[in-house]
């Protein structure tokens, strides 16, 4: 009976290794399946973006020029450019970092470092991060309400910054917070043991900590903001505009509103010239996205 009892020990044994052998193999073979499916789908992303950026370098390249970039709008593609939208880009960009940034800054330190943990800062903060995920169209539609009608800022400049102010508003709170988390807090006891208060320690001690993440989140929301269309096309923005605006409750037209005007019409030399629009777009998307890497990393190497 003892070795009946000793050769059935050893039998489940070696079945409970076999098992556990069999099921590490299995999850082996899963991860590298998987291993091989998020592979492959990178790359297939990577190739699809890549063709689209040869196909538009392909046909818009040879229409940069600096009459293209210096040209108003044309019925003639041969005579069109996109100075206006360009310089309305520029123009909303600059209204929408007007008051996004220091509203959403001075929101993140509130709820950062002044309010207490209690049912409105979580209801605040559950709400912020809603936002962030809303679509854009939908504050074109609270734009178009909001702005356009209610405040009587017609089609202008200023209702399109406003109404983009609103769309990033969120990001730049939610990047502030974060940069701010990431700010030692033996770093602010040493401050208030020093006798700074609260604002001294903020201005002195966490923001200067806290400014590469806050300037790069700032940027890589007015990059969102400089390519948006849905919410400026619901709103009522021009899609032909012949000049350059001259103040804040002027019309005005973007380069991705410009964009998709050129990509309606049906004529192969506009799709050219939307492409070369699209190229113009993507460098100043570029040039942002770059500085943002170039402030961390000079911050950084103050810090």
């Amino acid at each position: 009976m003892a070795v009946d009892y000793g050769t059935s020990q050893t039998l489940m044994r070696s079945g409970a290794r076999t098992q556990s052998t069999a099921r590490l193999k299995r999850r082996k073979l899963v991860s590298t399946l998987f291993t091989a499916l998020c592979l492959g789908m990178t790359l297939l992303s990577f190739v699809l973006l890549v063709w689209l950026l040869w196909g538009i370098f392909r046909e818009g390249w040879s229409h940069l020029s600096p009459q293209f970039l210096s040209s108003f709008p044309s019925r003639f593609a041969s005579r069109a450019g996109i100075k206006s939208a360009l310089w309305g880009s520029l123009w909303v960009l600059g209204f929408t970092m007007m008051f996004a940034v220091p509203v959403g800054i001075g929101a993140a330190i509130f709820l950062q470092e002044y309010a207490e943990r209690n049912r409105f800062a979580r209801f605040a903060q559950a709400n912020i991060a809603n936002l962030a995920g809303v679509r854009s169209i939908v504050y074109g539609i609270l734009g178009l309400a909001l702005f356009v009608r209610l405040l009587n800022l017609e089609r202008s400049v200023l209702a399109g910054g406003l109404t983009l102010a609103l769309l990033v508003l969120p990001i730049v709170i939610i990047t502030t917070q974060e940069a701010l988390r990431g700010v030692p807090s033996s770093l602010r006891d040493g401050s208030y043991a020093l006798g700074a208060t609260r604002w001294q320690t903020i201005r002195r001690q966490v923001l200067p900590m806290a400014l590469p993440g806050i300037l790069t989140g700032v940027i890589l929301a007015l990059s969102r903001a400089i390519g948006e269309t849905a919410p400026l096309i619901m709103m009522g923005a021009l899609t032909y505009v012949a000049f350059v605006p001259s103040g804040p409750r002027d019309g005005f037209t973007t380069l991705p509103i410009q964009v998709f005007n050129w990509t309606s019409r049906p004529q192969a030399a506009f799709q050219e010239i939307a492409a070369a629009g699209i190229i113009v777009l993507l460098a100043v998307l570029l040039t942002l996205n770059a500085t943002a890497i170039l402030l961390r990393y000079r911050f950084n190497r103050k810090l």
